[in-house]
């Protein structure tokens, strides 16, 4: 599976007023093995940053004024990601300026051109609810060093999300990678052998009297919140008569 992590910087946050974009960056990952093979671009965008936007990213006027127009890069850009899975922190804003910059050159919708979309940021919502999940904060709480990210930039912000998801996704490949990231039997259907569970002699830990009482307890309230006895009670285990 081809999959391009993908970031951009932009003038300002609004492409629907004439913000444009400044700087693409491309990572990608083939079957969650990082390739090396990236795409770093920066683009003339005919107009100024707004003062907040040059203080996140750091790109001038001046720097950008001799770098390519996007209608230089267009080609190169979608042969680059061409039938990938792009995967975006924040979809629905690098999209819309990619898009801005398409429908100016009548080249269609970015979903036209690659193989899909994954948004980080909802990854991450489903997965954290109610906490911060910024690039940074989930740098921080799934430690991936971001000690270099002084300024934003799209191929470090790439290179970025792209450790973060793998760290995010780390879960459904550990039962059957090795120390190495290989799949144990070197093939994507591999299998992990039985264990015979009858082997092992599991403790079994018993409620003493105050910890049997203290759910009777529970129970009975239960059962009065629930008008009658709640419904596992017919699973409980016959009490023995004294």
């Amino acid at each position: 599976m081809r999959q391009i992590f993908f970031d951009t910087e932009t003038t300002g946050l609004d492409a629907d007023k004439g913000d444009r974009i400044i700087e693409i960056g491309c990572v990608e990952m083939l079957n969650r093995q990082l390739t090396g093979n990236n795409l770093h671009l920066y683009i003339n965008p005919e107009r100024a940053s707004h003062e907040d936007a040059l203080r996140v990213h750091g790109l001038t006027e001046a720097f950008l004024s001799d770098k390519p127009k996007f209608a230089e890069i267009v080609d190169q850009l979608l042969a680059f990601v061409a039938g990938a899975e792009l995967v975006i922190h924040n979809a629905p804003f690098d999209i819309g300026f990619i898009n801005a910059e398409l429908k100016r050159l009548r080249r269609g919708v970015l979903t036209d051109h690659v193989g899909g979309v994954r948004d980080t940021l909802l990854m991450a919502r489903d997965l954290f609810p109610g906490k911060a999940n910024s690039l940074d904060a989930l740098c921080r709480r799934l430690e991936v060093d971001n000690t270099k990210r002084v300024l934003h930039g799209a191929l470090l912000d790439a290179e970025l999300l792209a450790d973060v998801y793998i760290r995010l996704t780390r879960g459904q490949d550990a039962l059957l990678m090795d120390d190495h990231g290989d799949s144990a039997s070197g093939d994507a259907h591999a299998t992990v052998d039985a264990v015979d569970l009858s082997r092992f002699e599991l403790p079994v830990l018993r409620a003493d009297a105050a910890e049997a009482a203290a759910h009777a307890k529970l129970m009975a309230e239960l059962d009065k919140a629930a008008g009658g006895a709640c419904k596992w009670r017919a699973l409980e285990p016959a009490q023995p008569v004294a």
